[in-house]
């Protein structure tokens, strides 16, 4: 029997709350095992159990929502976290994206882009909801790649998969090389780049126009 995809959701709101895992409820593979009202009641709960996708708010009392990504990333580096954000929170995409964060969607979306969002960040992809996602580049204000930095023929097609969400495995079939030499080109591109991982990577791409939105 398949193991069910494991969420939590992370929001001050009770009703937001419910209806969210109504909605999940749709999904017979899908079961929210972490409902917490705030960052502190969420960090409590993650000593017992370690959920596949996390959705988080930012603007919750306590503990908000970036302050509680940094501590959780910083104790579970693998941790997925989607964010779920509203109007006027612009000024912490960019934090959080640095922080390690693997999607942002609003909180009015659709439900057919929720569910997308927790599948593609689930398989290890970044997912960012277009109507955020230009809005999150240009937040980049203080990181362009240097004119002086050349990327190879090989760098740039990795840089190509990486920016549409290939995870190393998918990368290394693709190309026919070895998942340690897709590791390494990653891990060269965010070097050359001054990127702070593999998402603020694809931000820096994108608002370098290496890659089109």
């Amino acid at each position: 029997m398949k193991e069910k995809l494991k969420i939590a959701i992370v929001d001050d709101h009770e009703m937001f709350r419910s209806g969210i895992k109504m909605i999940l409820s749709q999904k017979e593979d899908w079961e929210v095992v972490i409902e917490a009202v705030n960052g502190l009641s969420f960090l409590k709960k993650l000593e017992y159990i370690l959920p596949d996708v996390i959705l988080m708010d930012i603007s919750m009392p306590e503990l908000n929502g970036y302050d509680t990504t940094v501590s959780a990333l910083q104790k579970y580096p693998d941790l997925k976290i989607i964010i779920l954000t509203m109007f006027n929170e612009e000024h912490y995409y960019l934090k959080m994206i640095e922080a390690g964060v693997k999607g942002f969607i609003q909180k009015a979306t659709g439900v057919n882009e929720l569910f997308r969002s927790i599948e593609e960040v689930a398989k290890g992809n970044n997912y960012f909801a277009q109507d955020l996602l230009k809005s999150i580049v240009f937040k980049i204000k203080h990181k362009d790649f240097d004119d002086k930095i050349q990327l190879t023929d090989r760098e740039k097609e990795v840089l190509h998969f990486i920016c549409n969400g290939y995870t190393n495995k998918e990368i290394s079939e693709k190309i026919c090389l070895g998942i340690k030499s897709i590791e390494k080109y990653r891990h060269n591109l965010i070097k050359k780049s001054g990127a702070n991982n593999s998402s603020h990577l694809v931000m820096l791409a994108i608002k370098n126009q290496l890659i089109n939105l």
